[in-house]
């Protein structure tokens, strides 16, 4: 690993939940973003055939 010395400053049981959060959250917005930008997506939950 070569940004092991990351480990030196941040402890790993506060750094590793952190980015797999970080990730977690930037993964919902993307998908948010998409979904609102849709044309299909609004009709699909309102119940419109395909």
């Amino acid at each position: 690993m070569n940004q092991g010395r990351l480990w030196c400053v941040v402890k790993p049981t506060v750094g590793l939940p952190l980015f797999l959060g970080g990730v977690a959250v930037i993964s919902l917005i993307v998908h948010f973003v998409v979904l609102e930008n849709s044309t299909w997506f609004p009709a699909f939950i309102q119940g419109a055939a395909g």
